[in-house]
């Protein structure tokens, strides 16, 4: 394996080895984040379940080969020319507010300052066609938040997201800064315009990226990304926003995982507005300075209120599940199953099996390229 020069970050227990199966496991087909967690509870090591995936997708009802080694010694390569390192679920370093959220991202590439994943977090998101009163005000909110301590977290698109980036760089000193995460590969500037400011953020604060080196951003992969933008933070604010934007989704997210969830308010007759005061009526907090995003954030003695370095939980910690040996039990929930979502919950009810087995027959299902995931724990099979 061509993985000694690869930066793998601060490491948890795991081998070189280990490491790089995790990686080759991931990058296998029809394995996301949920599957991968569960296979891994399943057979106790990324190692032992590569050999086991043929047999399962042939369950499933298809045949299946691994991604090849050399793809992944090629991806590591990559990553180790433009100086990112990874970080796993396990290691020391991952940040602590996303791995406490249910199947979090299984391995992240990052470069610059991770010191910045132990700071309190604020996520900062708007309109890419931002009216520049909104651009002037997210740029000084982000700028008094990086001089509190305060990383700011956005996602480097237009409008807004940069304006947030650039004013936390502006101002920030001590522990504060800012985290960009990106919808692509860690070597892959998007917005091409914003290719400096990138590159600026992984000098001076922290480019995180889920999707492997290369990887040119596509629409599927934004509520990935949106997903890590709400998960590292105390909270999201939306400083201007569309009824229907991926900026809601950030800030709904946000409340799903239980954390603060801000608005500034708008005129009425702009519709960069209206979501904003969409999301007031339902309850997100008014805010008009940095003053106010950081007493929400802080206690009233100064202090952040979230310790960021307690030890995490890692997905697959506990005994593992009843798993079972049913191989009837897969073209049974199959069958139960059709286009319309449906929680996993209610497939464990139906089928009365241990919730292990029916987890591993939608793995078996998954990896043969029959089920789809869905949002909330809910599934459906391709017809």
């Amino acid at each position: 394996m061509a993985t000694r020069g690869a930066n793998w970050g601060p490491a948890s227990e795991a081998s070189e080895a280990e490491r790089f199966a995790r990686l080759r496991l991931l990058r296998s087909p029809n394995i996301g984040p949920v599957s991968y967690y569960q296979l891994l509870r399943r057979f106790g090591s990324a190692i032992a379940t590569l050999p086991a995936l043929p047999d399962l997708s042939a369950r499933g009802g298809a045949p299946y080969r691994p991604i090849g080694t050399d793809r992944i010694e090629a991806e590591v390569e990559a990553a180790d020319r433009t100086g990112a390192r990874y970080l796993f679920h396990d290691d020391v370093a991952y940040p602590v507010m996303l791995g406490n959220l249910e199947n979090p991202p299984p391995i992240l590439t990052v470069r610059g300052n991770d010191a910045l994943f132990d700071q309190p977090a604020v996520a900062m998101v708007g309109a890419r066609n931002a009216s520049a009163g909104a651009v002037r005000m997210a740029r000084d909110f982000a700028a008094g938040l990086a001089a509190r301590g305060f990383a700011v977290v956005s996602g480097l698109a237009r409008g807004i997201d940069g304006a947030a980036h650039a004013g936390a760089l502006a101002a920030a000193r001590g522990d504060g800064g800012t985290i960009a995460v990106i919808a692509g590969g860690i070597d892959v500037a998007y917005p091409p315009d914003h290719a400096a400011l990138q590159e600026r953020i992984a000098a001076e604060g922290l480019l995180v990226a889920e999707m492997p080196p290369g990887t040119e951003p596509q629409a599927r992969h934004f509520p990935s990304r949106n997903r890590i933008i709400a998960g590292l933070a105390a909270g999201t604010v939306v400083v201007e926003a569309a009824p229907k934007s991926g900026s809601l989704i950030t800030a709904r997210l946000a409340a799903e995982y239980g954390r603060e969830v801000m608005a500034v308010p708008g005129s009425p007759l702009d519709s960069r507005s209206h979501g904003c005061n969409q999301l007031i009526r339902e309850g997100a907090i008014l805010v008009q300075s940095a003053e106010d995003i950081a007493e929400l954030i802080e206690t009233f003695e100064g202090t952040a209120r979230w310790t960021f370095r307690e030890d995490g939980v890692a997905a697959f910690d506990g005994a593992p599940p009843d798993y079972g040996d049913d191989p009837a039990l897969t073209e049974e929930i199959a069958a139960m199953l059709g286009p319309a979502p449906v929680p996993v919950d209610e497939l464990i009810r139906q089928t009365g099996a241990p919730p292990g087995s029916v987890q591993m027959a939608l793995v078996e299902l998954e990896l043969a390229g029959r089920l789809h995931r869905h949002a909330g724990g809910r599934v459906s099979i391709f017809v």
